[in-house]
């Protein structure tokens, strides 16, 4: 990836988030109106990749923007040197912290990929 492709990525991501935030909408929808809960909250610790705080705050922001899901609070990793980040998060529709984990893996890698000019190993 280089910086070329760039605001393609940035306009996928958009196109992407938006598909998210429908999906998610109707998921909430039909547990509202609908008799009985489907619902199985939980919070879960994601250890980001990001590094910087505008990354942590887009992040945070779209998870928070999805339905069902919310950012509690985010903090720097104790004793990491790079400065990395952990965000809390709760979700309505996942199973258990470990699914929610990796229903927020997919929000960031789409999130890092529209972000960042050059791919980096991280």
């Amino acid at each position: 990836m280089s910086w070329l492709t760039w605001p393609l990525r940035w306009a996928w991501f958009v196109v992407w988030f938006v598909w998210q935030v429908v999906v998610s909408n109707f998921t909430v929808i039909r547990d509202t109106v609908t008799p009985g809960q489907n619902s199985s909250p939980c919070i879960a610790r994601l250890e980001t990749r990001c590094r910087s705080a505008a990354e942590v705050t887009l992040l945070a922001t779209a998870i928070t923007l999805t339905p069902g899901t919310l950012t509690l609070g985010t903090r720097t990793r104790p004793g990491s040197s790079d400065g990395a980040w952990d965000l809390y998060v709760h979700g309505m529709y996942a199973d258990g912290p470990e699914g929610l984990i990796a229903e927020l893996r997919v929000i960031e890698d789409h999130m890092v990929r529209a972000t960042r000019r050059k791919e980096t190993a991280s």
